[in-house]
């Protein structure tokens, strides 16, 4: 192929998606809105699984500098109940299959995976339009646009490009995260990181709970979860660091301090997380010339499965692309027909957030760790 695929969305199955097509030699460019590869914070921590996430990476040839990036012991997981009290304690032995990167530092790798100028900073996309023949143009916030043969959505849940092949909109779960952190926990918070332990701490109860990972350096990263209607978040002034903190700190009142201290310590503003999926079985017809993965194809609630389906999404793509250069229909046919499958199977198996949180939280959850 001589004429470059375009990927909008530089997130990780967007650039694992571009580094194996240069692997084979194929040009692509990848249309990101963000200003620069540091315009916002990545999230946390990411447990790469060994049957997806994984296996991309090795399709990618990055296994090695993947390995670098990995934290151990930080696939220790305990829960608690509310008085502090260890309901689960669940070590890291460093015989599991999902070790724990930090997912700034594995989208940072996949940047640098790339030739200089693949990824276009600063694009935002204004609108995506058919012109005929399978191509399609993408035009721009800045003023610009491309015309391309190849197009791919990996541009996130509120892609700009599903239009193109689905009505689908993600819908809103219920459920919603607040998002702090404290920062070189082991030296300035020492109980709080205590309380969180090697890895991932959760505390849950019916309707709400609260989750903190062990990032590098000892930071600690928190997540307040609570199943509300948006309109009651809607009440909470998130421009008011403190007052915010207070209101959700009291859906907690009685809980003990060395958990809700996660939240009313927290040294960055809180910030809302509304969590929205599409339908389990998202399915579009096959369109010339455009295709989706990651979140932009089948987003789902937070269950571990997300970032990895994006990366083996993005290899399988590419994979495709490579068998199929002079037959680009065949090769999303192909990957599509996959793909439904896969993240159908995946995101239907996972823990669902209203069982973490429903009447029996958290015993479901126990019951799901230690097969009883």
């Amino acid at each position: 192929m001589t004429t470059p695929v375009t990927i909008v969305g530089a997130g990780l199955g967007g650039l694992v998606l571009s580094r194996v097509l240069h692997l084979h030699g194929i040009p692509s460019t990848v249309y990101e809105a963000e200003s620069s590869p540091s315009a916002r914070t990545q999230g946390g921590l990411l447990d790469i699984r060994d049957y997806n996430g994984q296996p991309a990476l090795e399709t990618a040839g990055l296994t090695e500098e993947f390995r670098k990036l990995i934290l151990e012991g930080r696939q220790a997981m305990r829960l608690l109940d509310r008085d502090g009290n260890v309901l689960l304690d669940v070590p890291d032995d460093g015989t599991g299959g999902n070790p724990e990167v930090e997912r700034g530092e594995l989208r940072q790798m996949l940047l640098d995976s790339l030739p200089a100028g693949t990824v276009r900073w600063g694009h935002k996309v204004s609108g995506v339009r058919a012109l005929g023949d399978g191509c399609h143009e993408v035009a721009f916030a800045n003023g610009t646009a491309v015309t391309t043969s190849l197009l791919v959505g990996a541009d996130g849940a509120w892609s700009r490009v599903r239009p193109l092949l689905s009505g689908a909109t993600p819908e809103y779960t219920g459920v919603s995260f607040i998002e702090t952190r404290l920062f070189d926990g082991d030296n300035r918070h020492p109980n709080r990181a205590k309380t969180v332990g090697g890895g991932t701490m959760m505390v849950l109860e019916p309707g709400k709970g609260i989750l903190a990972h062990r990032e590098r350096g000892g930071n600690l990263h928190t997540w307040v979860i609570l199943a509300r209607p948006r309109d009651w978040f809607a009440d909470i002034d998130f421009t008011d660091r403190a007052a915010a903190t207070a209101q959700i700190a009291q859906e907690f009142d009685g809980w003990v301090p060395e958990l809700t201290a996660l939240v009313t310590d927290g040294e960055t503003a809180p910030v809302l997380r509304n969590i929205y999926t599409l339908p389990i079985e998202h399915r579009w017809d096959r369109t010339p010339g455009v295709t989706l993965l990651g979140d932009a194809a089948h987003l789902a609630a937070p269950n571990g499965e997300g970032a990895n389906l994006a990366l083996y999404d993005g290899a399988e793509l590419g994979k495709a692309i490579a068998a199929h250069p002079d037959d680009i229909e065949t090769a999303l046919t192909e990957y599509e027909r996959a793909m439904f499958v896969r993240s159908g199977a995946s995101n239907a198996g996972a823990p669902d957030l209203h069982v973490m949180l429903g009447d029996n939280a958290p015993h479901d959850l126990i019951n799901a760790f230690t097969g009883s």
